[in-house]
């Protein structure tokens, strides 16, 4: 199979709206393997309402393991960059994306911590020195049997080594990940029209004990939405008045997230970009996914009453989303 596109007629979906474009642009409600850097260039010049993704997050998932974190910025910064001469003037790019909450760093220094709560022996480092002080010529063993401990318990006390993370692996850190992206969407032509936050229903919620440390758990992310300068079609009537109050102009939204990840790492609740789609573009206008995964977007789309463009470079991942299309298509 032609790994540069996938076609309706080879895949368990067929589209009634979708035709061949005559002119080599890529047909609409159409769904298309391969490298996204090459098929957005084969996306009509601004035809493109709205753009509504979730890019590789640089989180160790089995489909991004390859790339280093420059390959990463660089896969990012050029999607970004393609999309500005596809989306229209007035159009809207959003971006679904989440900081990296466990960045490499080797040059870091190490995270000790005395981490008291979580001792299993009462031995102190004070009662550690002072048998050390008593026997200068005890090592660890045999300060273990004076004290009643294990030989690593006179190691931690007298070293701090408990170290985050283990004592080989580089230390990690928080890499905020919104100011990259805003400026690579800038640097495209684009400007930060509004940003929301996704809170994440926590299947930890309720766990006593949710982390070793003092950093905060994973339960939020960011859409980011960028403006292309031109005009912008604002109509109130795309939501009621409900929704508007209840999400509609609200910047936190409270979604449930998929509790279902086994056929992929990665995805987001439908929910999500139907929000989006509702309030970013209009019946009747196109919708872009270049980062397709399972088709979430073209299924949100779809039921909008919007077109779609999906592309994913995986085709497994590209199969499943047009049998999902094929059921959504048949409601």
């Amino acid at each position: 199979m032609n790994q540069d596109s996938i076609r309706a007629g080879q895949l368990p979906f067929q589209s009634s709206v979708g035709r061949p474009r005559p002119d080599g642009f890529l047909a609409e409600n159409r769904l298309y393997c391969g490298d996204s850097r090459s098929l957005l260039r084969r996306i009509a010049p601004e035809t493109v309402a709205l753009s509504f993704w979730s890019p590789p997050y640089f989180v160790g998932k089995s489909y991004e393991k390859h790339l280093s974190f420059e390959q990463w910025r660089e896969l990012l910064a050029s999607v970004i960059r393609l999309h500005f001469d596809i989306i229209a003037p007035g159009g809207f790019l959003a971006i679904n994306i989440a900081d990296i909450l466990a960045f490499p760093d080797p040059d870091m220094p190490r995270i000790q911590a005395d981490n008291i709560s979580a001792k299993k022996s009462g031995i102190t480092r004070e009662q550690v020195l002072s048998a050390k002080a008593a026997h200068p010529d005890f090592n660890r063993y045999r300060l273990a049997e004076l004290l009643g401990c294990s030989e690593q318990t006179i190691d931690r006390r007298l070293n701090h080594n408990n170290v985050r993370g283990g004592k080989y692996a580089p230390q990690t850190k928080v890499k905020l990940v919104g100011g990259l992206v805003q400026e690579w969407a800038e640097d495209a032509g684009f400007f930060l029209y509004d940003r929301r936050a996704w809170v994440k229903d926590p299947c930890w919620e309720n766990s006593r004990w949710h982390s070793l440390s003092y950093r905060a758990i994973d339960e939020f992310e960011y859409v980011y939405i960028f403006w292309k300068p031109g005009i912008s079609v604002i109509d109130r009537n795309r939501l009621n008045r409900e929704e508007w109050s209840e999400w509609g102009s609200r910047a936190v939204w409270e979604i449930p997230s998929v509790r279902n990840n086994s056929e992929h790492e990665a995805q987001f609740p439908l929910e999500l970009p139907r929000r989006v789609i509702r309030i970013f573009s209009g019946k009747g206008d196109l919708v872009i996914d270049p980062f397709m995964g399972l088709g979430t977007t073209a299924v949100a789309a779809i039921r909008e009453e919007r077109r779609y463009i999906g592309i994913d470079y995986i085709q497994e991942y590209v199969e499943k989303a047009a049998a999902r299309i094929a059921l959504e298509s048949a409601k």
